[in-house]
């Protein structure tokens, strides 16, 4: 995607452009470990990296949020919850206030699993944010949050061009 460029700041960018796309890459494959290891498809690590990240936002995500962030339609995604839900990853809970609202979280056994196999990568990434300042903490994580701003709108983008598929389509 870029080039390397003469100059320092071109080098530069292309260094961190090369290691976003390797760790992107290495990221795919230890998600798809998993994945194979669970009897998962790459839309249901999807959907439980959707669920467990609305949790850690303290925002848990419906079933309606899910399908759009998937880009799913509804009968998609309600057979999508079925099949973690029966495999355990994942339960639905209703609102207290709305019982008409259902929000999805972790089932207990689905996150053990997930702690049982990234917990050892857990590990290791406290052990390298450990060797840095709260100062450069600071500048890497408003690199990153700008990095995947970037790179949700870049999403949403090709998804709006995209022409539906012909699956989506007889959904």
């Amino acid at each position: 995607m870029y080039r390397r460029r003469d100059d320092p700041r071109g080098r530069m960018v292309a260094d961190i452009t090369n290691d976003l796309r390797r760790y992107s890459a290495d990221a795919q494959h230890i998600g798809h470990a998993f994945a194979n290891l669970h009897g998962l498809n790459p839309t249901d690590l999807q959907a439980l990296i959707a669920v467990m990240e609305a949790e850690l936002l303290g925002e848990p995500i419906t079933p309606g949020r899910l399908g759009e962030q998937l880009n799913l339609s509804s009968g998609s995604v309600t057979a999508l919850i079925d099949r973690l839900e029966r495999a355990g990853h994942i339960r639905r809970d209703r609102d207290t206030a709305d019982r008409r609202k259902v929000f999805l979280h972790y089932a207990d056994q689905g996150a053990a699993l997930a702690m049982s196999f990234f917990g050892p990568l857990g590990r290791r990434t406290d052990a390298v944010m450990a060797r840095f300042t709260d100062e450069e903490l600071a500048v890497v994580h408003r690199f990153l949050a700008t990095m995947v701003a970037s790179m949700r709108e870049h999403r949403d983008a090709v998804r709006a061009t995209r022409p539906e598929s012909p699956r989506r389509a007889a959904d």
